[in-house]
């Protein structure tokens, strides 16, 4: 087994003489390695060995560490995306929510303003129909007043007529009457007779 090493060597430090350093840097490392290999670890070695694989373990932790430092720093971005997204979204609804209380409110003005047109209209309606019977009642009133006022005066010219008859037929009858008392004072001139019935109130 030592004889296939020392062999080995042989040969790979004649393919090194073949080849020059300068011309075959990666030969240059295998000789190196073979050499390093050859020889027994010593504790220095053994300490740099130690030191480059707690070097390594340390760099992995870093590097777990930076990997949870960026698992953080994304789920902190995560969560502040869906933050925000949720305020949008809640903004949003608070916004369809607005807009439906605004048109709801319309509606129920214009609905109100339709039934206040309508009572109102009512109301006009009614109080012109109360009007017209008002005044087609003073009117007819007034009708009836004149009416009765020219019947009054009616009565007042048939009651005047009426009495101016009766004083006229007086006044003819008194006129009569005093014909009549002439012609018998007359006679009783022409006789020379003092009329009985004058001289009986006298005795009397």
């Amino acid at each position: 087994m030592g004889e296939l090493e020392g062999s080995d060597l042989n040969k790979t430090e004649s393919s090194l003489e073949v080849v020059p350093e300068e011309h075959s840097p990666v030969l240059v490392k295998e000789s190196d390695a073979l050499n390093t290999i050859s020889q027994e670890p010593n504790d220095q070695q053994v300490t740099s060995i130690v030191d480059d694989d707690q070097k390594v373990v340390e760099d992995h932790a870093d590097n777990k560490e930076t990997g949870d430092h960026d698992d953080k720093k994304d789920t902190k971005d995560s969560t502040d995306r869906d933050t925000g997204l949720a305020k949008i979204v809640a903004e949003k609804r608070l916004a369809l929510i607005k807009a439906w209380e605004e048109s709801e409110k319309t509606k129920a003005e214009n609905r109100a303003y339709k039934k206040q047109s309508a009572v109102g209209l009512w109301e006009e309606s009614r109080k012109a129909s109360i009007e017209a019977q008002l005044k087609k009642f003073e009117e007819n009133l007034e009708r009836k007043k004149v009416e009765y006022v020219l019947k009054m005066k009616n009565e007042v010219a048939e009651i005047h007529q009426y009495a101016e008859e009766k004083r006229a037929i007086v006044e003819a009858q008194k006129r009569e009457e005093f014909l009549d008392l002439e012609d018998t004072a007359a006679k009783f001139r022409s006789r020379g007779v003092a009329p009985k019935k004058f001289f009986a109130c006298f005795n009397n």
